[in-house]
């Protein structure tokens, strides 16, 4: 409508100017009311420069448009910057930047319980399907009630009945995510939703299920470090072992290695040194057990 106003405006203005060149008596009138046919010229220029920027279109980053032409959908998405478009068509802006969805969930479990589930989803809008996903389905908004959403319940709802309520609450989480993000994109991408992550925020079991998990955590984590105890231990007396087992050895050796004659010799040894000790003493030589030497006071 804008194109059609300025461009109306600007032939007038052209039209005008040209009327007052051929008849002077016009041209009078315009002078008397402040008007020249310079400025009806000024005029025309900038009605058609703005009817020109009419078929211009600026898709801000993280965009396309789609190209609405009386109900005619072009199949060519319109990218971030300056576009020439036809001044009658209708553009769309459709964001195609990371977004997230979350939902407060009560999902089933395997065991039949129904467990409070807080997820997300992260998803975008494929660019290349954009005028597709407008056709079929509408606008960004519309396209996430109708393709997104009934498919991310369900398919949580799914996965979830898979796995035991206490999978939620350990590690297997992550495995549940990702199941959930592979089958959710399996459905949504080919109409034009990418996923990209459905990471579980927060998990509420039944009171009665978690006491229990929280027990039986706790009592595998004791088992394990009793474990560990047993291990330690097992290991500390095998260590005695070894040691005891080293010095039997050792006297085993030294006692083959001591006889009747070397104590005998080691006495002699002995006696000699203390004969020639400064201290007082009385020394009886053969009075001794096997012959060896008595020593009788000293200090």
């Amino acid at each position: 409508m804008r194109f059609f106003l300025f461009l109306i405006l600007a032939l007038i203005a052209f039209g005008v100017a040209v009327q007052v060149r051929r008849r002077h008596d016009l041209s009078s009138r315009l002078a008397a009311m402040g008007v020249s046919t310079r400025g009806l010229q000024i005029i025309g220029v900038i009605a058609l420069l703005l009817a020109a920027s009419q078929t211009l279109r600026v898709i801000p980053a993280g965009h396309v448009g789609v190209v609405d032409f009386f109900g005619y959908v072009s199949d060519r998405p319109l990218h971030a910057g300056i576009n020439v478009v036809n001044p009658f068509a209708n553009v769309i802006k459709m964001s195609i930047k990371t977004q997230e969805r979350r939902e407060d969930m009560r999902v089933p479990s395997q065991e039949g319980l129904t467990v409070g589930l807080e997820i997300s989803v992260l998803y975008r809008l494929d660019g290349s399907q954009a005028p597709e996903v407008y056709k079929t389905v509408g606008r960004e908004g519309d396209y996430i009630q109708v393709i997104l959403i009934p498919n991310f319940r369900s398919v949580v709802r799914g996965v979830t009945a898979q796995y035991e309520a206490k999978a939620l609450y350990t590690s297997v989480r992550e495995e549940v995510a990702m199941n959930i993000q592979v089958q959710l994109d399996s459905l949504t991408s080919q109409r034009g939703v990418i996923i990209e992550s459905t990471p579980l925020r927060q998990v509420a079991l039944p009171q009665d299920l978690s006491t229990a998990i929280e027990e039986k955590l706790r009592a595998e984590q004791e088992s394990q470090r009793m474990e560990f105890v047993l291990a330690r231990e097992a290991k500390e007396a095998e260590r005695k072992r070894i040691e005891a087992t080293g010095i039997a050895d050792f006297q085993k050796i030294v006692a083959e290695g001591i006889s009747d004659q070397l104590l005998r010799w080691k006495g002699i040894e002995a006696t000699e040194n203390l004969a020639k000790s400064e201290n007082a003493k009385v020394v009886v030589i053969g009075s001794g057990e096997e012959g060896l030497p008595i020593i009788l006071g000293g200090q």
